[in-house]
């Protein structure tokens, strides 16, 4: 999938979301006056805030595509890192505020029951946040999105806080109001695990975390198969967002001349571009295999070469 169609499908995504949301959040906040529920009403202020979150992934998408310039010549696409990691900071702080709501209601025992039209604010929000879950992880997946993916469990955080109303309500409406700021305080813990995952995983990505070890072997044996190429001395990769920049020594025959060691190394180079379409780019350094033909044993830059003579 090329920038430009990501770029399409992300900001669908997205605006899937924010509309989504939108009526979610009016739809809550109505229930919850009419039905006299402080729960629904901070669940009605979660999607809210939701809105703008979904805002900050649209501009990391819009951010990520931007072509590579003078400040930032390796390109633009860990924009969607650091918004991903601003993401996972609204879901602690969220969950912090949910756990904190929850504590103190049985501090002071400030507990009203709600009436009972309040149930259908949880039940739908329940049943349209996993959907939203489960939707948004298949793009986040993929597109290979960190920022998408973010947005994926906070909607399913969204689904917990909303099942911590639904047993607040509920066990209110049935002489057991405490239930609802235990519950709570339950799922907080769930939201503030999700977003210090999310927020190591985002920080990974800008500290050039190395690609997942099944992509480092398939390029590693691509590489190794190619004609030309003796050995592969060395390959190092680096996420950035959600393609890779990788490094590579492979070992030629020493009697090449530098065009044709050259020439190898090229055809390495857009294979991989060609076969992996998640490499943004590679740069193949080329080593003489001196042991080739069993000549300058003291001199082994690769250990196999004897074995290529």
């Amino acid at each position: 999938m090329d920038v430009n169609e990501r770029l399409k499908k992300g900001n669908f995504i997205s605006l899937v979301t924010i509309v989504i949301n939108i009526i979610l959040t009016i739809f809550k906040a109505v229930l919850g006056i009419i039905g006299n529920s402080t729960a629904v009403i901070a669940d009605a202020m979660e999607s809210a805030a939701d809105i703008f979150s979904t805002f900050g992934i649209m501009l990391g998408f819009r951010i990520s595509v931007k072509p590579a310039d003078l400040d930032h010549p390796y390109g633009h696409e860990k924009a969607e890192s650091v918004f991903a990691k601003l993401l996972s900071i609204i879901l602690v702080l969220s969950g912090i505020l949910i756990g904190w709501t929850g504590l103190k209601k049985i501090l002071t025992g400030n507990i009203t029951p709600p009436e009972t039209i309040a149930l259908a604010a949880p039940v739908v929000t329940i049943l349209v946040k996993e959907w939203m879950f489960w939707y948004t992880m298949y793009y986040a997946k993929k597109l290979d999105s960190t920022a998408l993916s973010a947005n994926a469990w906070h909607h399913r955080s969204d689904g917990f806080s909303s099942i911590a109303t639904l047993i607040g309500v509920f066990g209110a409406r049935f002489g057991f109001p405490v239930l609802d700021p235990i519950a709570g305080i339950f799922v907080s813990f769930f939201i503030i695990k999700i977003g210090v995952e999310l927020y190591i995983k985002s920080v990974k990505e800008l500290m050039d975390t190395s690609a997942d070890a099944e992509t480092v072997n398939s390029i590693s044996e691509f590489i190794k198969s190619q004609e030309g190429v003796l050995e592969l001395l060395d390959l190092k990769t680096r996420k950035h967002g959600y393609l890779i920049y990788a490094d590579a020594e492979i070992c030629v025959d020493k009697n090449l001349s530098v065009y044709l060691g050259h020439e190898i190394a090229e055809k390495v180079r857009a294979g991989l571009l060609r076969f992996f379409k998640n490499i943004k780019d590679i740069n193949i350094h080329v080593n003489p295999c001196t042991f080739y033909n069993g000549k300058n044993r003291d001199d082994l830059p690769c250990e196999s070469c004897k074995n290529k003579g």
